[in-house]
């Protein structure tokens, strides 16, 4: 009977006591984020709270397996595999809590400063430096479980000894994954590309969306999503339309005939202009640019704050200004001249015969009837 009561006892009483003081944390957290409710920490601290009760209960049945006395021809087996869970478990609630402290940093920064770029560099920065921890962390939990199996510490001689030329033969190897990581730290603490971040990329217009260590994403304008290796960044010069301020001037082309009415036009552009929502009222301007034998080009200039409200100004312009001239002035749009053809000589060699009244007639007219 006490072989069976035993086992019952402690696995029970370390599984309810890690039960009963998860619940008790957990219910600290909640008052303690309605009490304080200017800052997410507790709330994100309520996040660990399952590597937190692993830890308990782990290290619970790690200290009380031996007083169980169950399994005892697998007692070192199970002890081996309740530290590697301890190890685990523990890892994970430290990059939790890691997580919890920087998230809550970043959000009372970005409640402190209103300029958008400077929030959105320190949320890149921020992002790379949850990488960097989770990967320290991560490889520090590795090789702590390594280090409690006996084959493993008899090893770590030898792997020290040779660890200088392991190093050089896995720098050669990975010589592309380094130069893409320290690219990464380049970009996260050289201001160079930030998350949120307009930029254009081989031909491609869109939103930087996410920044690791190795590569980056830019979301473009129709969804699709373009990862490159962020050493591109480093190496090859690209557009970022968001540095140094995210209010853009946009240009509007039209071909249009001689006789176009500038002056109404300028009247017009400002009319158009008053109505959108999406114009910074910043600025507004209608030229001549060029002309050719057959049409001027005309161009407009308008502003507003960001990139995605400058392609609805420029859309919303074009539209409407083409829709007036149609409307109102459509001679002002352009004309294709033409000309009578000439017609080829007839079988005989005559030349084709005129009309009645001497006037020439044109290929895609009837004969005319005479009087």
């Amino acid at each position: 009977m006490e072989n069976v009561l035993r086992p019952l006892i402690v696995i029970g009483g370390s599984v309810l006591l890690t039960l009963v003081i998860g619940w008790a944390t957990d219910l600290l957290l909640r008052k303690a984020d309605a009490r304080h409710s200017e800052t997410p920490l507790w709330g994100l601290l309520r996040r660990g709270r399952i590597p937190y009760q692993l830890v308990l209960c782990a290290a619970m049945l790690r200290g009380s397996y031996d007083e169980a006395q169950l399994l005892r021809e697998h007692r070192v087996g199970i002890g081996q595999t309740l530290t590697l869970v301890l190890i685990g478990s523990a890892a994970w609630l430290v990059i939790r809590i890691a997580a919890a402290v920087v998230e809550t940093s970043y959000s009372r920064y970005a409640r402190m400063h209103r300029d958008p770029a400077r929030v959105r560099r320190v949320r890149t920065q921020v992002t790379l430096i949850m990488r960097v921890v989770a990967a320290i962390v991560g490889v520090v939990a590795v090789a702590a479980m390594l280090l409690t199996f006996p084959a493993m510490r008899a090893a770590g001689a030898s792997l020290l000894a040779s660890a200088g030329i392991l190093g050089i033969v896995a720098g050669v190897a990975a010589q592309s994954t380094l130069s893409n990581m320290f690219a990464g730290l380049q970009i996260a603490f050289g201001d160079m590309v930030r998350i949120g971040d307009t930029v254009v990329v081989d031909g491609e217009w869109g939103t930087v969306e996410e920044i690791t260590l190795t590569f980056l994403t830019v979301r473009t304008w129709d969804e699709r999503r373009i990862t490159m290796p962020v050493s591109y960044f480093t190496s090859k010069p690209f557009e970022n339309w968001s540095r140094g301020g995210a209010q853009m001037t946009g240009i509007v082309y039209w071909h249009l005939d001689h006789s176009a009415p500038m002056d109404a036009m300028r009247e017009k552009l400002r009319d158009i202009l008053r109505e959108c929502p999406a114009w910074d009222g910043r600025a507004c301007d209608l030229t001549v640019t060029d002309s050719t034998p057959n049409t001027m080009q005309v161009r407009a200039l308008v502003t507003a704050k960001d990139a995605d409200d400058i392609w609805k100004v420029r859309v919303t312009v074009r539209e409407q200004m083409i829709r007036w001239l149609t409307d109102h002035h459509p001679y002002a749009l352009p004309r294709v001249n033409t000309a009578d053809s000439a017609q080829p000589p007839s079988r005989n060699g005559a030349r084709p015969s005129a009309s009645p009244d001497g006037a020439p007639r044109r290929i895609h007219e009837p004969p005319r009837q005479s009087r």
